[in-house]
C-alpha cells in the first residue's frame, strides 16, 4: 500500500522594488531594511578617465614624444590650461589613485575641485581627502 500524500504549498512575500539604473537593473532591499547583497563601490568614471589621460600624457612627455604640454594640446585638440590641470593628478598619493579607481574614495573627492588645486605632500592629501 502507498501512503498518502497531501500537496502542499507555501507562498512567500518579498516586498522588493526593481529600479533601472544606468541600463542596469538595481533590485533594492524593502525600505528600513538591510540589504542582502553587498554594495558595489560606485566608481566615478568622470575621475578615472581624467587619471587615466593624466597618467597617460605624463607618459608621452616622459618618453618625448611631445617636448611641452602646448604641444601635447594642439595634438590632443585641447586647451593647454586643461591638459595642464589634469596633469597634476599624477601628482596624487597612490592610495588615493588606487581608491578612485576601485570606487573606494570619499564622495567629497570629485574631479573639479581637484582640478583647483591640492597639496603636493601626499600625507597632505590623505588627511585632506579623508
Amino acid at each position: 500500500m502507498k501512503a498518502k500524500t497531501e500537496s502542499q504549498s507555501m507562498t512567500i512575500r518579498i516586498p522588493l522594488a526593481v529600479r533601472r539604473r544606468g541600463g542596469r537593473k538595481l533590485v533594492l532591499a524593502p525600505a528600513g531594511e538591510e540589504p542582502w547583497a553587498p554594495q558595489r563601490p560606485q566608481v566615478d568614471k568622470t575621475l578615472c578617465r581624467a587619471l587615466v589621460l593624466a597618467f597617460r600624457w605624463k607618459h608621452l612627455l616622459d618618453e618625448g614624444t611631445f617636448g611641452t604640454i602646448s604641444e601635447l594640446a594642439a595634438a590632443e585638440r585641447m586647451n593647454v590650461s586643461y591638459v595642464a590641470h589634469v596633469l597634476r593628478l599624477t601628482l596624487l598619493a597612490p592610495e588615493l589613485v588606487e581608491a578612485i579607481l576601485d570606487g573606494r574614495h570619499p564622495k567629497t573627492l570629485q574631479l573639479q575641485p581637484l582640478m583647483r588645486g591640492f597639496p603636493v605632500e601626499w600625507g597632505k592629501q590623505c588627511e585632506v581627502f579623508r
